[in-house]
């Protein structure tokens, strides 16, 4: 078939004396027959280009579908007088959410979205928040991938729908304790920045809604939400690097909010409340790894908070939870979370005993409580729910995660940890796991995934649909990469701003070492990164292609001086402190340096799978679609390059839990081919 050709139509952008021609800037009108036309025939050709390996993809769906437990449920938990769980039906595609007053009641279903996601190509059921007399519920619809909700509240005496209807949400929404007010956040329909928090009363038209605070500082956004105690409203406003709290009783939906402590710029905090204190989890004072301080309730103002477990520049205070008698802290030493239990009497450890591992708390809303719940798993061990009992110092297995496919056996399955020393001396970890029959001796196929960005650290966690490659002879590894927060704090200040392309030069570090040491070599080494990770792939491949065979870039973020220059495109002012404002010279000429559609050159590049969704909100379609058309316009290689849009979803991809197996197995059965062909030839 004909490769798809986007015609050229140079636009001019200027900047500091500085010009560049975008010869496909016109790819942005997402409701032009042209572009629609253009996106329609990319999507035909990779469908004639894969259409040898369809049956690949398809077996790929099916392996990955039967280690999907058909039949199965959530351990329930207790909130509020009612056990509530969620539980999925044989070959249905949504949850059903239920709750009953005991585990022997029977159940009263609460949400079925199997109904309610009928006549919809896609559909997101979220932030569902029952009311504090456990009549009334709210939650948010997306119909469309494009994240922008619909708030809608249901009766659960009577069943019915009410017509209090939303729209423009984030979709979420807080009860104030008066069980008929409910505080909720709107999007600027523009930028889709969460920007406003209304108050609304049960059978007012939303017309009559008030507005409660407005965010004018168009780094910030904002939302709402409400403490574990269900004594405050918290409205927080919060951009990359300084937060500011709000707070109410929330006993008094009419009183007004007050500010809890003023923000200060690169000061984040977040409140947590028991009895007649708050505590503030805070990098005040150039806590980089974060501290835990306290105040009462009187006194918030920052003067006025007291050291409680100080900073540590070795360990990363993640998280807090906090109950009656006892509180939880989720660290982070050399990678490796930890959990730590304070009462009065006991500080300790939970004890793991994997080389690499994840573990985190799981949803614990009961204060008055003597055991909490955490979720456990590694990329050998599938997730498990344990409860810890404080009385007893005993974890009890509620539930670990199934795969009924009659074939898989965690013993089949190897990992570890191994450093490379990166090219300024800095040690990168890198997590792997592999079938146990792989041959290690010799070099092997491999998987190499990052992202890198936002301080987000990607765990080495469990994946079902991982088994598909390593059953075929991958290693899959993760790079844990500057611009994460892997190793801490100060791991992902070094990968961000002026600091940026120490992410991409950790990544190929990592490739090279991963070669010179023999797991692969260059001809069975591929990459995959999403979003953010996709501006990975993209720098990447602009300046070592020579290492990869094949790389998916998924949604990917590659237009970023274009972008970081609109502002009325969504999320970008929030993302000044992530990426640097290129309004400054110092951040344009930076940003413009590594930007991956700036720097496409006339070179060779690996096999590439693009993929992108028509509806994304947060990497729009037109920067993957600009971006595969100035490759094939530029690239001097015959390796494949595919571009899949999908019309109907968004940034998150397809709804459903069997239909999102679709766009995985589509991932896997092109690199899977790709190395065929290898061992072929």
């Amino acid at each position: 078939m004909k490769t798809p050709k986007a015609p050229k139509k140079p636009h001019y952008l200027k900047k500091f004396n500085d010009t560049r021609i975008d010869n496909y800037y016109w790819l942005r009108k997402r409701n032009d027959p042209e572009v629609i036309q253009y996106l329609t025939e990319e999507n035909t050709y990779f469908e004639a280009q894969t259409n040898d390996y369809k049956p690949l993809e398809n077996n790929l769906f099916e392996e990955m579908k039967s280690r999907i437990k058909q039949e199965d449920s959530s351990v329930p938990v207790f909130e509020n007088g009612y056990y509530y769980q969620t539980k999925y039906l044989k070959d249905k595609e949504y949850p059903i959410y239920s709750r009953r007053k005991s585990l022997t009641d029977s159940e009263e279903i609460i949400f079925d979205e199997n109904i309610m996601a009928k006549g919809h190509s896609y559909y997101k059921l979220t932030g569902i928040e029952i009311s504090p007399d456990n009549r009334f519920v709210v939650f948010g619809e997306d119909t469309t991938g494009r994240r922008q909700y619909v708030l809608k509240i249901k009766d659960l005496n009577s069943g019915k729908i009410l017509q209090d209807q939303i729209d423009n949400t984030t979709g979420s929404a807080v009860w104030a304790n008066d069980n008929k007010t409910i505080f909720y956040t709107k999007k600027d329909p523009e930028t889709l920045r969460a920007y406003q928090i209304y108050k609304h009363k049960l059978g007012d038209h939303p017309s009559k809604d008030t507005l409660i605070y407005e965010e004018t500082d168009e780094i910030f956004d904002t939302f709402i939400t409400k403490s574990k105690s269900n004594t405050y409203l918290y409205i927080a406003s919060y951009s990359t690097l300084t937060t500011e709290y709000r707070y109410l009783k929330a006993d008094n939906p009419e009183g007004e909010f007050k500010i809890f402590a003023k923000r200060q710029r690169g000061v984040e905090y977040n409140v947590f409340h028991r009895n007649e204190q708050f505590y503030i989890l805070t990098n005040k004072d150039k806590a980089t790894n974060f501290k835990l301080m306290h105040t009462d309730v009187k006194h918030t103002d920052m003067a006025d908070w007291q050291e409680y477990i100080p900073h540590r520049p070795e360990v990363m205070l993640e998280d807090v939870d906090i109950f009656s008698d006892f509180m939880v802290l989720q660290e982070r030493e050399k990678g490796l979370n930890k959990l730590r239990i304070l009462t009065s009497q006991e500080d300790f450890y939970l004890h793991f005993d994997e080389d690499t591992y994840n573990v985190y708390m799981a949803y614990n809303p009961e204060m008055k409580t003597r055991e909490f719940r955490y979720i456990y798993n590694s990329m050998t061990t599938p997730a498990s729910v344990f409860a810890f009992d404080l009385k007893t110092r005993q974890k009890k297995l509620l539930k670990e995660q199934e795969i009924p496919d009659g074939k898989f056996d965690k013993n089949n399955y190897r990992s570890k940890r191994i450093w490379i020393t990166a090219r300024d001396g800095q040690q990168v970890p890198i997590s792997l796991v592999w079938h146990k029959n792989t041959n290690l001796s010799k070099p092997n196929p491999l998987l190499l995934y990052g992202y890198g960005a936002y301080g987000i650290t990607v765990d080495p966690g469990f994946s079902t649909t991982r088994l598909s490659l390593l059953d075929r002879g991958f290693i899959f590894a993760i790079a844990h990469i500057r611009g994460g927060e892997y190793l801490g704090r100060s791991w992902y200040e070094a990968g961000k701003l002026l600091h940026k392309k120490n992410t991409f030069n950790d990544f190929i570090d990592v490739a090279k070492t991963l070669i010179d040491k023999q797991y692969t070599t260059p001809s069975q080494l591929y990459a995959m990164g999403g979003s953010a990770g996709g501006l990975l792939m993209g720098a990447v491949i602009n300046n070592a292609p020579q290492l990869f065979k094949g790389v998916v870039a998924q949604v990917p973020f590659v237009d970023v001086l274009t972008t970081m220059l609109d502002e009325s495109i969504p999320l970008t002012t929030g993302e000044y402190d992530e990426w640097g404002n290129p309004n400054q010279k110092v951040y344009y000429d930076y940003i413009k340096s590594y930007s991956p559609y700036d720097n496409i050159q006339k070179q060779d590049y690996p096999h590439l799978l693009v993929t992108t969704g028509l509806h994304d909100s947060q990497v729009q379609y037109w920067e993957p679609a600009k971006w595969v058309a100035k490759l094939r316009d530029l690239k001097t290689d015959n390796n494949l390059l595919l571009l899949h849009t999908d019309m109907e979803s968004g940034h998150g991809g397809a709804s459903g839990r069997f239909k999102s197996l679709l766009d995985t197995a589509r991932d896997y059965a092109f690199l899977i081919n790709l190395q065929k062909q290898s061992n072929q030839l």
